[in-house]
C-alpha cells in the first residue's frame, strides 16, 4: 500500500483509493489527454480536480509533483519494479501509461515510432501553436494593436491543420489504427471550438480533419474522459 505521508499532494487531494493512479487534473486540452487515456486504457485510476488557480497549480503541495505548475501530473502507487512514480507532461503521461496497459502503442518498434512522431507533432506543434492562437484571438492578446502576432498563430494554424488533413487522407486514424497519438492531438482540434477561430481559420475546408475529430468525440471513454474530473 501507497504510503501517503511520502508525498505532500495527498495532504491537500486526499486519495479515497490510494492504491490506484492518481491524477491531478482540470479538463483543458492538456488535462483531457490523461484522463481518456486512463479510461481508453481501463487503467484504475481516481481523478482530482486541480484547478488552474495559483492556489492549486502554485501551491507547494501540486509543486512537489510538478514544479512547472501545470496540470496534468500523475501518482502511480505501482510504477517501474512497484515503486511508485510521479509524472509531469502530458505527453511523458501518455507514452507512460500506454507503456504500462500494453496498449495504443501499434503491434511493433516500427508502429511504436511511428506513434510517438505524431505525438512530439502535437507536443511541439500543435499544442503551442493552437495555444498561442487562441490568445491572441480570444483571451488579452486580442487587445494587441500590432496584427503580426495573430498572423503569424493564424498562419502556422492552418499549415499544421493542412498536414494533418494530409495525412487522414484515406485513413481513419493519424498512425494507422487508434492510437495515443489521436488522444494527444484531437483534444487540441476540439480546442479550437473554445477559442472561437474554426471561421478564421476555414476550419470546414478540413474536411479530413472534421471527420476525423467527429468520429475521436463519438467513443465512450473519450467523452468520459472530457469531464473528467468534473470542472466544479
Amino acid at each position: 500500500m501507497l504510503d501517503t505521508t511520502s508525498f505532500p499532494i495527498m495532504a491537500k487531494w486526499p486519495p479515497q483509493h490510494p492504491d490506484r493512479i492518481q491524477l491531478y487534473s482540470f479538463p483543458t486540452p492538456n488535462g483531457v489527454k490523461a484522463s481518456i487515456m486512463l479510461e481508453e486504457t481501463g487503467l484504475p485510476y481516481e481523478a482530482h480536480r486541480v484547478t488552474l488557480a495559483d492556489a492549486d497549480v502554485k501551491s507547494p503541495e501540486f509543486l512537489s509533483l510538478n514544479p512547472n505548475n501545470k496540470i496534468p501530473a500523475i501518482l502511480d502507487p505501482d510504477g517501474p519494479d512497484g515503486a511508485p512514480l510521479t509524472l509531469f507532461e502530458s505527453g511523458a503521461i501518455l507514452l507512460y501509461l500506454a507503456e504500462k496497459s500494453g496498449k495504443l502503442l501499434g503491434q511493433s518498434v516500427a508502429d511504436r515510432h511511428q506513434i510517438t512522431q505524431w505525438v512530439m507533432f502535437q507536443m511541439g506543434g500543435i499544442g503551442p501553436m493552437f495555444g498561442q492562437l487562441g490568445y491572441f484571438h480570444k483571451f488579452a492578446g486580442k487587445d494587441i494593436e500590432d496584427p503580426r502576432p495573430r498572423e503569424r498563430y493564424m498562419t502556422e494554424a492552418k499549415r499544421l491543420l493542412n498536414v494533418m488533413n494530409t495525412q487522414l487522407d484515406g485513413q481513419d486514424w493519424v498512425a494507422g489504427d487508434f492510437s495515443v497519438a489521436d488522444i494527444a492531438i484531437a483534444p487540441w482540434l476540439r480546442g479550437l471550438d473554445f477559442y472561437g477561430v474554426k471561421e478564421a481559420i476555414g476550419w470546414d475546408g478540413y474536411t479530413n480533419v472534421t471527420a476525423y475529430l467527429d468520429r475521436f468525440l463519438e467513443r465512450p471513454a473519450v467523452q468520459k474522459g472530457l469531464n473528467t474530473p468534473a470542472r466544479d
